[in-house]
């Protein structure tokens, strides 16, 4: 795949420069943090779309469906429903506040809530997080690298690190949402292109999907909806990409195309993901389904295609990461606890310093996790039980205050560790180690709201 290595390279130049020539109007820490709050409903909508569909959307979710077969449709599903909460419900909420009060990040919201202790401590456990999710995204696209050019693992970690923090530090958020509908073109043409030869070259889905359930797989079915659905509105990236919306109209509209839109393209890695279980059993590791069916089971145009959309889903959700740690770092830690009277070309800068260092950091922990699901798994696990007490108690029953919010986060993650550990990440049956945390969390919080 000669032909297809030198396109995928000037497409990744490509995409670069647009972030950069984007940033040159970034001249401000609003500007790099919420877009100016002035993103209509299609830059919104592709923003967040190109954002939810990563390393877990497409290498992932058709691992799972190698595995698991259709109940796969639960891990994409999940992230649509959960987005829907997002626009209708959880997010004209923050959008109002913020807008309000000009804040820019969670931890604004937390702190104006319950204070600095909570907002410190919710940024800490999140941007440590943050790292396994972002070396999810690179790992997954080092897998597509390592598929088409025969580049080793670390190599390709290392191209999509250097082509993401490229066009990110450019402009923030701003470069991110134009870039994001670039990727985001490639993305639906080459999962909608390729999935249908994929299923025609494994017999049809008569043939693959027989003998599989849609609701509960070994490892994923409805349950996943404890884990994601709460992800995908409780997000500290997701929920300031909200800030950026110019109205609460905009917001509902935008988040919402996104969550059908997801819900929508949750069938295609599954689809291939059967079709891969099919073509090519034995598999040594689940996650390599797709590469190997882009690479051997479709027409080269459909399968160049295809692989570029991969790499770009990689690149769409890692600039989301790295918009989550620069911009947290820079606004919760550096301005909110080291230097609160920093000037506002202080705080952007730090924020692109950090967005740097973040990326290094995850391109180091792609040499610990050996898969994209653990590393996505373990964040969305950590996140959701963090910020589920917080977030709800703040717009709902405040009068937990701070007392409230610290003990939730730490009761609740303590709960995710012990369970994950005496359980081996199994839990209960359908109670995961993320549900029965949450769950310890909210009661948590309930109880000294009470008293």
């Amino acid at each position: 795949m000669t032909l297809f290595v030198a396109l995928l390279v000037l497409y990744t130049v490509g995409l670069a420069g647009l972030g950069l020539w984007i940033g040159r109007r970034v001249r401000a820490s609003t500007d790099f943090f919420v877009a100016g709050r002035a993103l209509g409903p299609g830059l919104l909508f592709a923003t967040f779309l190109a954002a939810n569909i990563g390393a877990g959307s497409t290498v992932g979710a058709t691992g799972y469906a190698y595995r698991d077969g259709l109940a796969a449709w639960w891990w994409n599903g999940s992230a649509g429903l959960g987005s829907l909460v997002l626009a209708f419900w959880i997010g004209p909420m923050v959008w109002r506040e913020a807008k309000r009060l000009g804040l820019m990040t969670v931890g604004d919201f937390l702190e104006h809530h319950f204070g600095r202790d909570v907002r410190g401590l919710a940024a800490a456990i999140i941007w440590l997080g943050s790292f396994f999710i972002l070396c999810g995204q690179l790992r997954g696209a080092a897998e597509v690298l390592e598929r088409v050019a025969g580049l080793p693992l670390p190599v390709g970690a290392l191209v999509a690190t250097i082509a993401t923090t490229t066009y990110f530090i450019g402009g923030g958020l701003l470069s991110a949402a134009w870039v994001n509908q670039l990727q985001l073109v490639v993305i639906i043409v080459g999962f909608v292109a390729a999935a249908p030869y994929a299923n025609s070259a494994a017999g049809g889905l008569e043939i693959t999907a027989a003998g599989t359930s849609f609701w509960r797989g070994e490892t994923v079915g409805w349950p996943t909806l404890f884990l994601l659905g709460p992800a995908f509105f409780l997000s500290p990236g997701l929920i300031q990409k909200a800030y950026g919306a110019r109205s609460e109209r905009t917001l509902t509209r935008g988040i919402a195309w996104n969550g059908l839109a997801l819900m929508a393209f949750s069938l295609l890695p599954v689809i291939l993901g059967l079709a891969a279980r099919t073509l090519h059993p034995g598999l040594e590791r689940a996650e390599m389904a797709l590469p190997a069916v882009l690479a051997s089971d479709v027409p080269y145009l459909v399968g160049a295609i295809a692989l570029a959309a991969v790499f770009s889903a990689e690149l769409s959700s890692a600039d989301a990461v790295l918009f989550m740690l620069s911009t947290s770092g820079a606004r919760d830690f550096y301005k909110g606890f080291f230097r609160p009277h920093a000037t506002d070309a202080d705080v952007l800068r730090v924020a692109r310093w950090g967005a740097v260092v973040g990326a290094l950091a995850g391109y180091g922990l792609t040499f610990v996790f050996d898969s994209v699901a653990s590393a996505l798994t373990l964040f969305y696990s950590v996140m959701v039980v963090t910020l589920f007490a917080p977030i709800l108690g703040a717009l709902f029953l405040p009068r937990g205050g701070r007392w409230g919010a610290l003990a939730s986060m730490l009761v609740g993650v303590m709960t995710l560790v012990t369970i994950q550990i005496a359980t081996k990440g199994l839990g209960y049956g359908w109670a995961t180690p993320a549900f029965l945390g949450m769950l310890a969390s909210g009661l948590t919080y309930l109880v000294l709201a009470a008293f």
